[in-house]
């Protein structure tokens, strides 16, 4: 039968439905932010509107878009961008199908897990700003797929897109000869608990340091396998100093706490930030965890610059688009920044970037409020996915592409992302500190589990461990 919609969107050709089905009413509007023939990542952007009168639960819901591959032998991937039911919410699939087309021998099958709710009547997902590309990064035609619609920029229904209910197509057609099929691989996206098992293994290699230093000039630094960044260079404002002589170590009660002071009078030549990373490029899978103090206020002088305080690890880009690059970020905006107005923290997952032209393989959480003060900031990463948690609950959950390749850096930094926030020439002074770090490797550790590790460790008197082997 044909079902047409409101003047001005596409009349969709739809089956016939099975009785089981027949109480949900679906549809799907389209929009791609990537109009040309040819394009470096396939960019459908989705929604997935009610019609009906009953909820729909989003996990039995998916969505599939056709393409004509580039070649047999050609692998894709994909990533969530952004999704107001939060990317972690998101999965996608590719499948091949049984019957190719002039337009179409593969799919991407969007789906939901259980933490994207259900979608009530009259209610649709909002965006889903989703994209895919080629595993070795050339050049994507696009053209010739059969659900691409380089003219249709705005948000409207689209036909060549399926939307199936349990596996029964109740939105779209398929391309001739084609009809549903169990997807040919598993999701991308793993669901939102944390993966991997966990254990505490008490012979595990880890490394553990509470940062009780005397100075950023302290050898027992370079000795315990840290650097102190010096000098100038990215990220944040051009022209800024990296200074060493403003990471310090200060008494915090009993505790002795590392201080990284970000100090600004509003210009360039003004700024100096802090930074310290390990010298060791040897953590992955495993788990991390810091105690870290966020400030959203200077120590005096006038308050609102944009600056980043931060957790986070990474390894190298060595080119751009670098597949071998990867980066999970804790970043705290207390005066917001990047667009943002208010306190932001973020966490980002990255599978790599093109500094220029800019163009970012990523997907992030965030949390609108202010952090100021102590908080537990936790990362576990194993072969499925990428968990933060701040304060024992889970914040993000990201999947592949995601996930590191090799051996990472571990890192805090404080700086400022530009000169917007404030532009006083008075000079004031952020700070952030750090009480402890803490990594143990292939152990995806729960909240109270690190706790406990880092209360033995500190009970036997341990101020710096470091077992990790090198490879």
């Amino acid at each position: 039968m044909a079902v047409c919609t409101a003047a001005g969107l596409a009349c969709a050709a739809l089956t016939a439905l099975p009785a089981s089905a027949a109480q949900d009413s679906l549809s799907a509007q389209y929009r791609t932010s990537a109009s040309g023939a040819t394009a470096d990542q396939v960019e459908p952007w989705l929604e997935v509107t009610n019609t009906g009168t009953t909820s729909v639960p989003l996990s039995q819901v998916t969505v599939r878009y056709y393409f004509k591959s580039d070649g047999p032998s050609v692998s894709y991937r994909f990533a969530c961008s952004w999704a107001v039911k939060g990317c972690a919410n998101v999965t996608g699939t590719f499948g091949t199908l049984a019957n190719p087309t002039a337009t179409a021998d593969r799919y991407l099958e969007i789906g939901f897990t259980a933490g994207a709710g259900s979608l009530a009547a009259g209610q649709n997902t909002g965006d889903l700003q989703l994209r895919f590309y080629r595993a070795d990064w050339q050049t994507i035609t696009q053209s010739d797929d059969y659900s691409f619609n380089g003219a249709q920029t705005s948000y409207a229904n689209w036909s060549k897109v399926t939307v199936q209910d349990n596996g029964s197509l109740i939105w779209g057609t398929a391309p001739t000869g084609n009809s549903p099929t169990p997807p040919t691989t598993p999701p991308t996206t793993p669901p939102t608990s944390p993966g991997g098992g966990g254990g505490t293994d008490p012979n595990a290699p880890a490394m553990f340091d509470d940062f009780s230093y005397t100075a950023s000039s302290d050898a027992a630094i370079q000795q315990h396998g840290w650097t102190v960044k010096s000098g100038q260079g990215g990220p944040g404002v051009a022209g800024a100093t990296w200074s060493p002589q403003d990471l310090t170590f200060v008494t915090d009660g009993s505790t002795k706490v590392m201080n990284l002071k970000l100090t600004t009078d509003g210009t360039a030549a003004g700024t100096r930030e802090t930074e310290i990373q390990t010298t060791a490029q040897k953590f992955k899978n495993g788990t991390y965890a810091a105690r870290v103090k966020f400030n959203d206020t200077p120590t005096g002088g006038p308050d609102g610059d944009h600056v980043n305080q931060t957790f986070f690890t990474f390894t190298p880009l060595n080119a751009p688009m670098d597949p071998n690059y990867s980066e999970q970020d804790f970043e705290y905006l207390p005066n917001g920044g990047w667009g943002e107005t208010q306190n932001i923290m973020y966490e980002t997952s990255w599978e790599t970037y093109n500094p220029d032209p800019w163009n970012a393989v990523n997907v992030h959480g965030q949390q609108y409020g202010s952090l100021d003060g102590w908080h537990n900031l936790q990362i576990t990463i194993d072969n499925t996915s990428i968990t933060y948690f701040i304060d024992g609950q889970v914040v993000a959950t990201h999947g592949e592409p995601y996930l590191p390749e090799g051996g990472q850096f571990i890192d805090f930094n404080h700086w400022l992302i530009d000169l917007a926030g404030q532009t006083s020439t008075t000079s004031r002074s952020y700070n952030e500190q750090v009480d402890y770090v803490y990594f143990v490797k292939d152990q995806v550790l729960s909240p109270a589990q690190v706790q406990s590790a880092v209360s033995g460790l500190r009970a036997a008197g341990t101020a710096f461990k470091d077992t990790v082997p090198s490879s």
